[in-house]
């Protein structure tokens, strides 16, 4: 009996040793490098991400990224998604209410009547933008799938559309939460197709026009230059002239009812939304394309024609090195991009297979704190550490125009870019010497009170005071052990709390992660 006790209290020390190493472990200070890999993988820090990074470890948070099992929001930030009006308003239902109203508002006589009609009607065109604007906000400062807000946000930008052109701000949302969102983690192919039967993609490259006999080359030299093979992949201007061709037909229609067209070609019209290919706008005749002959068939071309442009060595390379550019360095590492390059091959364009082998990588862990943020990447890391994430029952932003001001303060408004390149991905895009004086601007702005984020949108100011406490657990748990020492002394003589947070935010601790 005396020999079972003293095993007993024997394993019973193990334990205890075993539970105290545990909790050790549990409450170590993170590594900068830990933090900075999270600021580089996430829109940066806060709470929620630190605890699944530290329930997961590294290797487990990266697969759920890659493959969120959910992107469950705070219930009081879905419920403000949900209540927006695109929420159950499709592209094609705003298109086609508008195509009314504008016919209402031409029949009127001239006057003030008519005036006061088509400015209400663009009110409500920009209404739908900023509901849009909002909603990519809320959801990239609140939502645990983090990789896939950034990546929504890169596909965005490498698929390009200007709200501002033609009737596009009653689009930009449907082609966000349609288009780009369910394939951000999917596969290129996928994605690729989507965007070139959205409305929004064929209004603003004007393929809506295009047609057998009056045929627009815009959409196919942009497919083509800044969609797949990049400037540099090796086609030419013949091929820009094919692919043109295939393309004609691919049109939005906007009535309620589908376009006529002759009975021998109607079993090829195909209307799915605002999206219509059109055979009587289809040129039929056979193409060569990439050195491929494409027989006339209809839309069925497109799909070959984006099977020749997926799987073409130069699209994997271009699309490897853009995400390496985004993500690792301005000039990424050649070896690197090759190994992103045949992932992408190999994987007949998966996208999480080309982002698991880049941020696996050597490469990758070496260039943890030296990429500049850009300013999506700035605002949103400042928010998301400056007002931690909300519990279910807590506060959250209910305002998002002061973050969309602080966006177009610095040039990269949501949907804003004029040109189909999008925006820029390197530093020399955003740190000259007018970019630093805004940004630290906004770090005061951030830094010495809410800047009416919680305020209603209704202009009301909301009952919140105080300044976002940045010297928080989260900064001492994570970010102090990193700081650099020019940062400690430049905190250790703020005078207030506003102060240390504004020397916080405008920091090169803090503009690059």
């Amino acid at each position: 009996m005396d020999r079972k006790r003293s095993a007993c209290r024997a394993a019973l020390g193990i334990v205890l040793a075993c539970s105290a190493v545990l909790g050790l472990c549990a409450e170590r200070p993170l590594q900068p490098d830990d933090v900075r890999w999270i600021n580089r993988l996430t829109y940066g820090l806060d709470s929620t991400t630190l605890a699944q990074y530290r329930a997961l470890g590294r290797k487990q948070f990266l697969e759920q990224q890659l493959a969120p099992a959910h992107d469950t929001l705070p219930a009081a930030v879905q419920r403000t998604i949900d209540a927006l009006s695109i929420s159950t308003h499709t592209a094609a239902r705003l298109l086609a209410d508008a195509d009314v109203e504008n016919r209402r508002i031409n029949a009127l006589p001239d006057g003030d009547e008519k005036s006061a009609a088509r400015r209400a009607l663009q009110d409500a065109q920009e209404r739908v933008a900023q509901e849009a604007a909002k909603r990519h906000l809320l959801r990239a400062v609140y939502s645990p799938a983090q990789l896939k807000e950034q990546m929504t946000w890169f596909w965005l930008n490498h698929f390009s559309v200007f709200r501002y052109k033609a009737n596009l701000r009653w689009s930009v949302a449907d082609y966000e939460e349609q288009a780009i969102r369910p394939h951000a983690l999917g596969n290129f192919r996928d994605l690729l197709l989507a965007t070139m039967k959205h409305p929004a993609m064929l209004v603003y490259l004007d393929n809506a026009q295009s047609a057998a006999g009056r045929i627009n080359e815009n959409y196919a030299r942009e497919l083509l230059e800044l969609h797949t093979m990049g400037v540099d992949g090796g086609y030419t201007q013949q091929d820009v002239q094919e692919l043109a061709r295939v393309l004609t037909g691919l049109g939005v229609n906007t009535g309620a009812t589908p376009s006529r067209v002759k009975l021998a070609v109607q079993h090829l019209l195909v209307n799915e939304g605002a999206f219509e290919f059109n055979p009587d706008r289809h040129d039929f005749g056979d193409k060569t394309l990439l050195g491929h002959t494409l027989a006339g068939s209809g839309l069925t071309e497109v799909t070959q024609a984006v099977d020749l442009l997926v799987r073409n060595p130069a699209t994997a390379h271009f699309i490897a090195r853009k995400l390496a550019v985004q993500f690792v360095a301005d000039d990424p590492p050649p070896a690197l991009v090759e190994r992103m390059a045949r992932a992408f091959t190999r994987s007949d364009g998966d996208i999480p297979s080309v982002l698991r082998v880049m941020f696996n990588s050597r490469e990758f862990d070496a260039s943890l704190g030296t990429k500049f943020k850009d300013p999506m990447h700035y605002v949103v890391s400042a928010l998301r550490l400056a007002y931690d994430t909300p519990t279910p029952s807590g506060r959250f932003f209910v305002n998002l125009k002061p973050a969309n001001a602080m966006l177009n303060a610095l040039g990269e408004s949501l949907y804003g870019h004029l040109t189909p390149d999008g925006y820029g991905l390197r530093a020399a895009d955003w740190d000259s010497a007018g970019q630093m004086g805004k940004r630290f601007e906004i770090a005061k702005w951030i830094g010495s009170g809410n800047a009416g984020l919680f305020d209603p949108d209704d202009g009301n100011p909301a009952q919140v005071t105080g300044f976002p406490q940045l010297g928080n657990r989260l900064f001492f748990d994570a970010l102090e052990p990193g700081l650099s020492p020019a940062l400690r002394a430049a905190l250790a003589q703020a005078s207030t709390q506003w102060e240390w947070n504004a020397y916080l935010l405008a920091s090169p601790d803090f503009m690059f992660h």
